[in-house]
């Protein structure tokens, strides 16, 4: 489930907002544990695609978080973190050792994927005008993205499968 406790139906503009800062919150942060695991793995570009992407969840983030404060001054939220998982950020099991920059960047166009679908839904229940107004910011932002993405993919030469298979690394299971 991406969300938990939140009455979607009764989301004021500053909650939208707020709910929009965190989703690129935790994916900026799952980008960055993403790059740091594959710095460890060595495998540079697919590292710099994950900084790429959390330098990417930053800016919406900061932009996000520039107008709530614009709209909403120093207001204490009423979403939290606890309450929303997985809305845009990666699923822990997309991180491969020698994840390919091309994979990475499927996994981000599968998350951005993820991100619209979220909005999309989250507008079937909204009637307030300046919240459907916001989601609606929101979803065309992930389409955005998505492009951003795909642009970033085509740079990319085709993939050779002869190319390191990750599990030629996963250790086998041992007696203890």
């Amino acid at each position: 489930m991406a969300t938990q406790g939140i009455d979607f139906s009764e989301l004021s503009a500053q909650d939208a907002l707020d709910l929009a800062i965190l989703v690129e919150e935790e994916a900026e942060e799952r980008y960055q544990e993403f790059a740091h695991q594959m710095e460890l793995h060595h495998t540079p570009d697919t590292a710099a695609f994950f900084r790429f992407m959390a330098d990417n969840e930053a800016r919406h983030r900061e932009q996000l978080a520039l107008r709530r404060a614009g709209e909403f001054g120093e207001v204490p939220r009423r979403v939290t973190r606890s309450m929303l998982w997985d809305v845009e950020a990666p699923d822990y099991d997309e991180a491969r050792a020698f994840m390919s920059p091309r994979r990475a960047m499927e996994a981000a166009l599968r998350c951005e994927q993820k991100a619209h679908a979220f909005f999309v839904d989250t507008l079937k229940s909204m009637r307030d005008p300046a919240v459907r107004s916001i989601l609606e910011e929101l979803r065309d932002e992930e389409v955005r993205h998505q492009d951003l993405v795909g642009r970033e993919l085509e740079k990319l030469p085709p993939e050779r499968e002869a190319e390191i298979d990750p599990e030629s690394f996963t250790d086998e299971p041992t007696s203890q």
